[in-house]
């Protein structure tokens, strides 16, 4: 080590090259810590962790990876990138950028068309079959009502109950009709389209 590189070290100055090589890794390790992130939100969708995991990290890299990339920046195994690399290229969240056996990935942006297709096989389904055994409850309450047979149970607040879950699927449907903003303006209409809906949706509530 030079005396002048010793100098700069001890003045706490890094050499041009070192800093930047620390600034990269810093980078690098922000990165894969969001990558984990999306890993953790994404299994809500009811996806496994791993998939957003690799999803993230082919999204944000400026270029496409290959799966021992995507393996050794992960700190995965490649049999666990395999499989998933696969599942996921099946549900159109990536794709291969050309035909040849160790091609690299890249990401599909446009996630909603599968986030959609999630909430519409699993949450529209719980909400329905809420709603059903709801008004199944409220039409057997308006009854007894209508008897002036006393009972223990709110008419009115099954009706609200109701209401919510009626609420709840016209969001839903929205969502499930949604594309993603492909860029800022298109975000920014976006953002306004969704504020006007839920001020629409107030006024039933």
């Amino acid at each position: 080590m030079t005396q002048q590189h010793t100098a700069s070290r001890i003045q706490g100055h890094q050499p041009a090259p070192e800093r930047a090589g620390l600034q990269q890794e810093r980078l690098e390790r922000k990165v894969l810590a969001a990558c984990d992130a999306v890993g953790e939100f994404i299994e809500y969708w009811g996806f496994k962790g791993v998939y957003g995991r690799i999803w993230c990290l082919l999204a944000l890299s400026r270029y496409p990876l290959t799966q021992a990339d995507i393996a050794r920046r992960l700190d995965i195994s490649r049999s666990l990138v395999s499989g998933a690399v696969g599942e996921l290229v099946d549900l159109g969240l990536i794709r291969a950028t050309d035909d040849s056996r160790n091609a690299p990935y890249e990401a599909v942006i446009d996630v909603w068309p599968t986030i959609a297709d999630v909430l519409r096989s699993r949450e529209w389904m719980l909400i329905e079959a809420a709603r059903i055994r709801l008004e199944a409850a409220l039409e057997e309450a308006e009854l007894l009502d209508s008897t002036r047979e006393p009972h223990p149970w709110r008419a009115d607040r099954l009706r609200f109950l109701l209401r919510m879950t009626e609420i709840a699927q016209q969001l839903l449907r929205i969502l499930i009709a949604l594309r993603t903003p492909r860029s800022i303006q298109d975000l920014k209409n976006w953002g306004s389209g969704v504020r006007n809906l839920f001020d629409h949706l107030r006024q039933f509530i």
